[in-house]
């Protein structure tokens, strides 16, 4: 965590929390800043908790036309995200709410109860052409409020009625509670789990990622997802060149040992309000490496802390990022890793029939 933003309280604790700033958002007209006006009220010492509010969900599906992405739709329960990774490239969707993309970001969220329901609604749309359906591309549909909503539990069972794809990313141990679903579905060729693992040490994915399951944790997803038939791709995004791009290898070691047989790796990526939010955290956990790392970060993205372009945002540009496309290529050979998609089958996608509605005789 990076030295306590002036514009908090005093006397807030911030446990386990990825960042210390919650500067505004971009969007705002004004800042605010802290001062001493006198009144030396002592207050007492408590810890920042999360906040859940509820949205009602007027659309359940997001469509996007990014050429980088190997999707074109997604469900997205929930806004913001506790898990608190300090890299995460969502964090400026929470300007969109008038909100910090700093401890905003991880300590007031957003649920949509009823989404599972306006989902089902949209699938039944006779305009609808199903599509793999991404979960997880924005923020953790796993996240630690998940075992209070059951959202996810929901959304997936909406899609197996229909026996629509859906492709989940996630490093929340919750989805385990939801094997039985999954494997159901990936025998029908319909559902796969990408697992995010993005270093094998305990002590930086901590600082790094506060509220996420350890490193052996995720290792444990894999081998108990594989081992219940579900297709597994390690997810090694970010690896942060001069803080964890050295474990290329001995994560995708470890996650083929677990029964991971697809893998992608995505270089650190900083945009918008995250390049400042990172840079923070990286000086005041690791000084010493501070300048290399962000010197490494530019040199992969033309220069600038983060290119936007499509093409190149995602895996980088020049000597290092050909090096570490180069490391990565060879690993995945060496150790027999598949480098096709996880196939998802579109052909059962049917709408259930519901109380009253008419069956075919065919």
């Amino acid at each position: 965590m990076s030295d306590p933003d002036p514009t908090l309280p005093a006397h807030l604790r911030l446990r386990a929390r990825g960042t210390a700033s919650n500067a505004v958002g971009r969007f705002e007209r004004q800042t605010r800043e802290r001062f001493e006006d006198g009144w030396d009220i002592p207050e007492d010492e408590r810890l920042l908790r999360t906040e859940v509010r509820e949205e009602v969900p007027r659309s359940a599906l997001s469509f996007n036309r990014s050429p980088d992405l190997p999707f074109d739709r997604s469900v997205n329960p929930y806004r913001g995200c506790e898990h608190g990774c300090v890299y995460c490239f969502a964090r400026p969707s929470h300007a969109f709410l008038g909100l910090s993309p700093g401890l905003d970001f991880e300590t007031r969220l957003i649920a949509r109860p009823g989404i599972a329901e306006v989902l089902a609604k949209e699938l039944r749309a006779k305009s609808y052409k199903p599509g793999v359906i991404a979960l997880g591309t924005n923020t953790d549909p796993y996240q630690p409020i998940e075992a209070r909503y059951g959202l996810m539990r929901q959304i997936l069972q909406v899609l197996s009625d229909f026996h629509h794809p859906v492709a989940v990313t996630t490093k929340g141990t919750l989805i385990e509670r939801d094997i039985d679903l999954l494997a159901e579905m990936a025998a029908r060729g319909q559902a796969g789990v990408g697992i995010s693992l993005t270093t094998l040490d305990p002590d930086l994915a901590r600082r790094m990622e506060p509220r996420c399951p350890p490193p052996a944790r995720r290792l444990d997803m894999i081998r108990r997802l594989s081992e219940a038939g579900i297709p597994v791709r390690l997810m090694m995004s970010p690896l942060v060149p001069g803080l964890s791009d050295h474990e290329a290898e001995a994560i995708l070691e470890a996650a083929y040992k677990a029964g991971a047989r697809r893998a992608t790796c995505i270089p650190l990526r900083l945009p918008r309000e995250v390049s400042g939010l990172f840079q923070d955290w990286l000086a005041h956990h690791y000084p010493d490496r501070a300048a290399h790392v962000m010197n490494r970060v530019r040199e992969m993205h033309g220069g600038r802390d983060y290119d936007p372009e499509f093409g190149r945002r995602m895996g980088g540009q020049g000597l290092w990022a050909d090096l570490l496309k180069a490391r990565i290529k060879l690993a995945l050979t060496r150790l027999g890793y598949d480098r096709s998609p996880i196939p998802l089958s579109l052909e059962g996608f049917r709408p259930p029939p519901r109380p009253g509605d008419q069956l075919s005789f065919f």
